[in-house]
């Protein structure tokens, strides 16, 4: 049940934004299921991988040197895209090309820093989730988490974006209309 109820919630946070979550990745991974597939893997991988080593960087950093988190992060964050780019580049020229743009996408994506920052403030507010597992599980919950927000806007994707509704609200408009209700079904579960 805890897990339910914390994969609710982060889908309900991603989904009120108040992460900063990236809506305009959102968008292009719902665009279609190729997208959505590789642009939730390679988000997964950065929430999941980040988290793991915003552990390592919340261990060593001396507290007067707290004001320098986001430095770190952001670095931990371009060090992943770099690895992740190197090795796909070696993997070969087709994956390179293919998944390449779906780096470019996700790697700074507001989604991925907020999840470092969500998991950190929770360790902090309670020290038993301060653990190195605790926080990579953390980082894949939150990648599950957008997925799943991914699915969803999948959904109506199509819809909000048809000649049925007016052109001065299709698209984008549309879309934030519709996150704002469905995150406010989603939050009123927990």
């Amino acid at each position: 049940m805890f897990l339910v109820t914390e994969l609710v919630t982060l889908l309900a946070t991603n989904l009120i934004l108040t992460q900063a979550l990236g809506t305009s990745t959102l968008f292009i991974a719902a665009g279609n299921k190729k997208n959505l597939l590789w642009t939730a893997i390679t988000i997964t991988v950065f929430t999941s991988v980040g988290s793991g080593a915003a552990y390592i960087v919340n261990a060593l950093l001396p507290d007067g040197l707290a004001d320098l988190t986001l430095l770190f992060y952001t670095l931990i964050i371009g060090a992943i895209y770099v690895l992740l780019l190197t090795a796909l580049y070696f993997a070969g020229s087709d994956s390179f090309e293919t998944t390449r743009k779906y780096v470019h996408v996700s790697a700074f994506n507001c989604a991925v820093m907020g999840t470092l920052f969500t998991i950190t403030d929770r360790a902090d507010a309670y020290p038993p989730l301060n653990t190195f597992i605790n926080f990579v599980l953390s980082g894949a919950e939150a990648g599950t988490g957008f997925i799943l927000a991914a699915f969803i806007l999948t959904a109506a994707y199509r819809k909000l974006n048809s000649a049925k509704v007016p052109a001065s609200f299709r698209g984008f408009p549309a879309m934030l209309v519709y996150l704002g209700l469905i995150s406010m079904a989603v939050y009123a579960l927990r």
